[in-house]
C-alpha cells in the first residue's frame, strides 16, 4: 500500500497537538503515511496523541553540518535525476530573492528527503507554508511527485507575499484552518480555488464535559482559579495578561496558573515579580495534555490575551481555546485574528481588544465576580464547539482527496 510523506517541522511538538491528531484521525481512515520533521523534538513531554500514532518518522538533517557526508550523497543523487536542473532553478529563483544560509539549508534538506524518500510515497504533504514547505515542495520537483499543504498562521503572515504565492501557484491544492486564512491567501493565489477552508477542530473525546461549575466571585464564596496553557512568546500576550491581573481591585481573591514553556518564560516571571503578583501566579512550565486537561478540570476561567507580533505573527484558532470550551470552561480572549469564528462574544465567552490590559482587567473583574455568567458561557461554549468544531468534516475530507492519490 502507498503512503504520503508529511513534512513537518519538528516531530514531536507539544505545541502542535492538532497536527498530530489530523495524522492519527488520517491513519484511522486508512491513509498511510511518512512523518518527515525537519528537526528532532526539543519538548520534555509528548502527548498521549503522539503514543497512538503508528507511523515511521524521517528526521531530515537540522543543519547541513549536522551530517555533512549524508547531504553530500543526496546532491550527487540529485544531480544525476532527469528532474535536476528544473529544481535546482526554482530554488535558486527563490534565492536570488533571499539570499540566505536558511533558504540554502532547505535546499540541502530537499535533497535529502528526495534521495531517501522510500517508493510507496506517491504524494508530499506540508503543514506550514514557510521553511517545511520549502523543503517539500524542492523535494517534490527532484523527485518527481505532487505536493500539498496546510496552513496554519505564523507560516502565512510572517512570510513575504511573493514566497507565499509562489508556493500556492506551484501546490496542487491547500487548505488552512481559519476563514481570516483563507481569504488572504486566496487574494495571493492565481487560483483561488485551490485554497479551501477546514477547521481543524478537536476530537472530542479525552475532554470531559464540566458536571460542576466553580461557585468562587473573588469574595465571600472563595477564590477563582485563572487558567491559560500557551508559549511564553510575543503573539500570546502575556506581558498584556500580568499587566491586566496587576490592575484588579487589591480585595478581589483569585489565583493563576500557566502552562506552556517558551523563550520569554524568564522574562514574564520576572515581569510578575516587579509587578508584586508572583504570590498569586503558578508558573508550571511545559505539560503534557493531561496535566493541562486537570488544569482546565479545577479552573473556573480561562484567559488568553492573544496579539499581533511585531513580526506579524498571530494565532490561528488556538487548540487551547477549543479544548477549555468543550470542558466547559468559560473563555476570556482578545477579537484577534480567527479568535472571533471561535468565541462568540457574549454567547460562548468574552472578547476585548488585543493589546489592551485595562479593557482586560475590566472584563477579567466582572466575570471574577460573576460565577453564575461563567457558567452560563462556559456551558453555551461546550455545546457551540463540540457542534462546530468537531475534527470529523476535516479529515473526512482530507481522507478522500489523499485516497485519490495513494
Amino acid at each position: 500500500m502507498s503512503r504520503i510523506a508529511v513534512v513537518v517541522k519538528g516531530y514531536p511538538r507539544l505545541s502542535e497537538t492538532f497536527i498530530a491528531q489530523e495524522m492519527l484521525g488520517l491513519e484511522r481512515r486508512g491513509i498511510a503515511q511518512l512523518i518527515v520533521a525537519l528537526r528532532r523534538p526539543y519538548d520534555p513531554f509528548i502527548h498521549e496523541v503522539h503514543r497512538q500514532i503508528s507511523a515511521d518518522v524521517l528526521y531530515l538533517p537540522e543543519y547541513i553540518k549536522d551530517d555533512p557526508a549524508r547531504v553530500a550523497r543526496a546532491r550527487r543523487w540529485a544531480e544525476r535525476q532527469p528532474t535536476f536542473a528544473a529544481a535546482r532553478a526554482l530554488y535558486e529563483a527563490d534565492f536570488a530573492r533571499e539570499h540566505n544560509t536558511n533558504r540554502q539549508r532547505r535546499w540541502g534538506q530537499a535533497c535529502v528527503l528526495a534521495h531517501e524518500l522510500p517508493e510507496d510515497v506517491t504524494w508530499i504533504h506540508t503543514h506550514y507554508l514557510h521553511t517545511p514547505c520549502s523543503v517539500a515542495r524542492y523535494a517534490a520537483h527532484l523527485s518527481g511527485r505532487k505536493w500539498s499543504f496546510s496552513a496554519h498562521a505564523k507560516d502565512i503572515w510572517t512570510s513575504p507575499d511573493w514566497d507565499l504565492r509562489t508556493k500556492l501557484d506551484d501546490a496542487a491544492w491547500g487548505v488552512t484552518c481559519t476563514r481570516v486564512n483563507v481569504e488572504h491567501l486566496k487574494t495571493l493565489a492565481a487560483d483561488p480555488a485551490k485554497v479551501d477552508l477546514v477547521y481543524h477542530g478537536l476530537d472530542f473525546s479525552p475532554f470531559p464535559q464540566r458536571k460542576a461549575h466553580g461557585q468562587g466571585d473573588g469574595g465571600a464564596t472563595g477564590t477563582v482559579r485563572l487558567l491559560s496553557v500557551g508559549r511564553a512568546v510575543e503573539k500570546k500576550g502575556y506581558d498584556d495578561l500580568l499587566a491586566a491581573l496587576a490592575r484588579l481591585p487589591e480585595g478581589l481573591d483569585w489565583h493563576f496558573e500557566h502552562i506552556g514553556g517558551g523563550e520569554q518564560g524568564s522574562r514574564l516571571k520576572d515581569l510578575a515579580d516587579s509587578l508584586g503578583l508572583s504570590g498569586r501566579i503558578t508558573w508550571h512550565g511545559a505539560k503534557p495534555r493531561e496535566d493541562v486537561i486537570a488544569a482546565a478540570a479545577r479552573a473556573d476561567l480561562f484567559v488568553l490575551a492573544s496579539k499581533v507580533a511585531k513580526s506579524g505573527d498571530r494565532d490561528g484558532l488556538p487548540n487551547v481555546l477549543m479544548e477549555a470550551q468543550a470542558m466547559g470552561l468559560c473563555c476570556l480572549a482578545t477579537n484577534v485574528s480567527a479568535i472571533p469564528e471561535l468565541v462568540r462574544n457574549g454567547e460562548t465567552g468574552v472578547l476585548v481588544p488585543p493589546g489592551d490590559p485595562a479593557a482586560l482587567a475590566d472584563a477579567l473583574a466582572a466575570l471574577i465576580r460573576d460565577p453564575a455568567r461563567r457558567a452560563l458561557l462556559g456551558t453555551a461554549a461546550s455545546e457551540d464547539v463540540r457542534t462546530r468544531f468537531s475534527a470529523d468534516p476535516g479529515l473526512d475530507l482530507l481522507a478522500q482527496r489523499f485516497a485519490k492519490v495513494l
